[in-house]
């Protein structure tokens, strides 16, 4: 790891202060919230804004993830990735660029670290300290059902929530500790672009590093043990980001059975199965893409009486209750949905019910009330909200899907970004939307009118009788709803049309 430059002390100064002093516990709390990360953050900020009195531990960086080794800096790279790709695409737009044009990886990595600094006050130490939260560093661990311990002070609490959030998997692959890897923990501490790199998982992460990387130049091997890279979204729609991955050069091995890392020299050699063959390929990095390990570990959950489980986290119930009715859980730490927004719309719930419980469990907030988008950030984007096709199925719910393809959409053809489609499932004979998936440039800022949509129910019809401007990309989203609207002119209709038209002659 790279000494650290001006930016980093800035997000240190911020995130972890040094010479911090922590508060004398006030009593018994409200509510104090274990874990910094996205969760923790807004469960605290919103519990002392509407006056309680709160305490929040963060053994490590406040912000968690999401803003020191996440969303923030990977969207710092993949944007700088984006613009070095449009370069070398520019001659398509009559843009001569000229020779010897070439990526600068160190001031790209620069440049991340800068505006993580810039917006690492928002999650400061001192910003909570002054919205009225008693902001405690250090290890948090429960010593009883209503107390937690911190550095030798011993807190005392009504509710408590547990938003510690997860880290990296490593899997069980021999050799490979001792050859050594990268996590999304490390990987942003690169400051020389690694020549060959193997990423190991075609999820979201592994996906999206795979491609920027690529695009800096790197020759970047994705392997995936499954078919096909996304796994959770749709063949098609994972089809379409492949290819554009293949093309940039990315090489994506599917089904491959990881067998071995070895150390040869500077070389990481990686061993692998397709089908029986045997392969090996060497590289000079090795990036784990490969899942989420849940931070349960050292927090003293069972003196606190909550049940959880090493792979999957902490278990709540649909109000975020676990199994100590006074602590709750928000975040990565007991979600399926591992996202920024999913632990932010989740600490909001814990806020409700930890706060405002009412004694026969009227009212109490749900999560299964909330409807959670995401994006896979590659280019093209891959957004998706609600249900797939086949879990709709699954519930015995009879369906029709309907697709719009981009390349059909003028802004789309314009911008030279046509590659993908919008689909929306709807449950057959109404207008109902089930779930959609979004393949665009833009997808993640066109996830949310569906999701809107969803949340308001209103359905396709709705979505035809939208203006939508000229030229936009979005405006596969009321295409795709006029495709619905063409089935529902059946020939019944037709006929009463044609009569009515004839008798208006």
């Amino acid at each position: 790891m790279p000494s650290a430059d001006e930016f980093d002390l800035t997000l240190i100064r911020n995130v972890r202060p040094p010479g911090w002093v922590n508060p004398e516990p006030a009593g018994r709390y409200n509510l104090v919230v274990v874990g910094a990360g996205t969760a923790g953050l807004v469960t605290a900020a919103v519990a002392s804004a509407l006056g309680a009195k709160v305490a929040l531990i963060e053994r490590d960086r406040m912000g968690g993830d999401c803003l020191n080794v996440g969303c923030v800096p990977s969207k710092g790279i993949i944007r700088a990735s984006r613009a070095w790709a449009e370069v070398r695409r520019a001659t398509e737009f009559g843009l001569r660029i000229p020779d010897g044009a070439a990526v600068d990886f160190a001031a790209v990595m620069a440049r991340m670290r800068r505006l993580r600094a810039r917006i690492s006050p928002a999650d400061s130490a001192d910003r909570y300290r002054r919205l009225g939260v008693d902001v405690f560093l250090g290890e948090g661990r429960f010593s009883g059902p209503r107390s937690i311990e911190v550095e030798g002070r011993r807190l005392t609490f009504s509710k408590a929530a547990v938003c510690t959030g997860g880290r990296a998997a490593a899997p069980a692959i021999p050799g490979l500790e001792d050859a050594g890897f990268l996590t999304n923990e490390t990987v942003f501490g690169l400051t020389e672009l690694p020549r060959r790199m193997a990423v190991i998982g075609a999820g979201p992460i592994g996906s999206e590093l795979a491609q920027a990387f690529s695009r800096f130049g790197c020759r970047v091997a994705l392997f995936e043990r499954t078919g096909q890279i996304l796994q959770r979204e749709d063949v098609d729609a994972a089809a379409t980001v492949a290819k554009r991955m293949k093309i940039e050069g990315v090489q994506i091995v599917l089904n491959a059975g990881l067998t071995g890392i070895q150390k040869r020299g500077k070389e990481k050699v990686v061993q692998y199965e397709i089908n029986g063959g045997r392969m090996e390929l060497g590289v000079d990095e090795i990036l784990v893409a490969a899942g989420r390990t849940p931070n349960v570990e050292g927090l003293g959950l069972e003196s606190a009486g909550v049940a959880y489980d090493p792979l999957n986290g902490v278990k709540v119930d649909s109000g975020l209750r676990t199994t100590n009715p006074r602590i709750f859980a928000a975040g990565d730490i007991c979600s399926a949905f591992k996202f920024t927004h999913a632990a932010d719309a989740q600490a909001q719930i814990v806020v409700q019910n930890a706060l405002f419980p009412h004694p026969l469990g009227i009212g109490l907030a749900s999560t299964e009330t909330l409807i959670i988008p995401w994006c896979t950030y590659t280019d093209p984007e891959l957004a998706h909200v609600g249900m797939y096709e086949a879990e709709a199925r699954v519930k015995n719910l009879e369906v029709e899907s309907f697709t719009f393809r981009l390349d059909e959409v003028d802004r789309a053809v314009l911008d030279g970004e046509e590659e993908g489609f919008a689909r929306v499932h709807v449950r057959k004979g109404t207008d109902k939307i089930l779930g959609a998936t979004l393949v665009a440039a833009h997808a993640g800022e066109m996830i949310g009118e569906l999701t809107l949509a969803m949340k308001a129910g209103a359905g396709l019809g709705t979505l035809t009788r939208t203006i939508h401007p000229y030229p936009t990309q979005a405006e596969v989203i009321r295409k795709v709803a006029t495709a619905w609207r063409k089935t529902a002119l059946t020939e019944g209709r037709k006929r009463i049309l044609r009569r009515w038209f004839a008798w208006m002659r």
